[in-house]
């Protein structure tokens, strides 16, 4: 397949899409494109957010987003112009058909990876999308802030139920109580991102790591990533009893007899994802 390489560059306003959408290969490219705003995010990139998501759960050619941002900013958070107005009664309304919520609010949550990669100003909804990801890239010139309370709101993305369980609860409630900035090397320290690059480099680097989880075999992460997400939301003892069904059922597949004949071989394997 053509590898299509996004452009770094910011959008140009107009009828440019919010998100834009590239295949490289395995990998399913989504790049926030608001940069003339800082990326902050209105209904309509939330909107494309979600439908790229949902592209990558259902095309089983596609086995890892990487979802970055073009420009400088990773986000500058919500647009409240445009957000607060269409807030009712059940919250904000922001899965079209079709679409998969990016931040997993509404319990669905995408099958495959995400890598996520981030730089310059990373605020409220980029933390939250982090902590919706599977594994987080940082320039060493990212800021981040939870600045919710600093605008009368809470955080609304998965930041109060998730915050504390990746950083730790004094941790969390430091930053998500003061809205106070932290750098990249604190959200390293915290375990919200789990590499830190020059700047320039993080869309280089989440790629790289994107491109080695699409060499194992598909249904073998997206099985081992479910049930992960299993012991998080309902225990240890929940999916500990799910593992032996999941290794039969995965021991019957394609990709099974692929791997052990590249282990007996002394080969790398091309999974296909059967």
């Amino acid at each position: 397949m053509t590898e299509t390489i996004p452009s770094p560059g910011p959008s140009t306003g107009g009828d440019a899409p919010r998100v834009t959408v590239d295949r490289a290969g395995h990998l399913l490219l989504i790049g926030l494109n608001r940069a003339d705003k800082r990326n902050a995010a209105d209904v309509a990139m939330l909107e494309q957010l979600a439908l790229a998501y949902g592209e990558l759960d259902r095309d089983d050619s596609l086995r890892v987003g990487v979802v970055y941002a073009h420009g400088d900013h990773f986000t500058g958070g919500l647009d409240l112009a445009d957000i607060v107005p269409r807030i009712g009664p059940q919250g904000l309304a922001m899965v079209p058909e079709g679409g998969i919520h990016p931040w997993g609010m509404d319990g669905s949550r995408v099958r495959k990876p995400v890598v996520l990669a981030v730089q310059g100003t990373c605020l409220t909804l980029g933390i939250e999308l982090a902590l919706a990801s599977d594994i987080v890239v940082a320039a060493d010139d990212t800021v981040f802030a939870q600045l919710e309370v600093a605008r009368a709101i809470l955080p609304f993305g998965g930041a109060t139920t998730r915050f504390a369980a990746r950083a730790g609860w004094g941790d969390a409630m430091r930053w998500m109580l003061t809205g106070d900035r932290f750098d990249a090397a604190e959200a390293h320290r915290m375990g919200l991102v789990q590499e830190v690059v020059p700047a320039g480099r993080q869309l280089e680097r989440a790629r790289e790591l994107a491109e080695r989880i699409a060499a194992q075999a598909p249904l073998a992460v997206q099985a081992t990533l479910a049930n992960a997400r299993l012991a998080v939301r309902e225990g240890e003892a929940v999916a500990e009893a799910r593992l032996p069904g999941e290794l039969v059922r995965l021991m019957q597949t394609e990709d099974a007899r692929i791997g052990m004949q590249a282990f007996l071989t002394r080969t790398d394997p091309e999974f296909v994802g059967r």
